[in-house]
């Protein structure tokens, strides 16, 4: 039989308390339980950044966390992300820089993005490819997503000077 745990937390805005096994990943738990699939897992490792999700404003590689350590904690998801529009610039950037094209690493790298660029600072180019570094694609070979957060970080930076 397997251990279950009461928890409770804040997923997208939305307050969830549920039974959930002691062993399960919070990955697991947000794709299986609450049908979050964009969170994705890939290599089960934290190594790729498919499974990046916020966990207290903080990005966080679900595999490696169990969901009974989310416990009162707030969890958002890219789907939380695109709901309240925090990433819509983003996205916009991605899809004119052709900077995603099979879309799997695409999640996790729009919540990385969000975290370099939540920080407020005009980030360099290597600065944002050294962020980049938990964050593993076969398709793009980085540039055209390099390009999409610098274009995304130098029009916020723009916006900000001129409110």
């Amino acid at each position: 039989m397997t251990a279950k745990m009461a928890i409770s937390l804040t997923v997208n805005g939305e307050e969830v308390e549920t039974l959930v096994a002691t062993r399960t990943t919070l990955a697991d738990f947000l794709r299986q339980d609450l049908q979050l699939t964009g969170t994705h897992t890939g290599c089960e490792m934290g190594a790729c950044g498919a499974c990046l999700v916020l966990v207290d404003d903080h990005p966080v590689h679900a595999c490696l966390m169990f969901a009974v350590q989310a416990e009162g904690a707030v969890v958002e998801t890219v789907e939380g992300l695109t709901t309240r529009r925090a990433i819509a610039d983003l996205q916009s950037a991605f899809h004119e820089r052709n900077a995603l094209q099979c879309g799997f690493c695409t999640p996790g790298m729009l919540v990385s993005a969000y975290g370099i660029l939540a920080a407020g600072a005009l980030p360099s180019r290597e600065e944002i490819r050294d962020a980049l570094s938990g964050n593993y694609c076969r398709c793009t070979g980085y540039e055209a997503i390099v390009d999409a957060i610098e274009q995304t970080a130098r029009l916020r930076h723009e916006q900000e000077e001129q409110a």
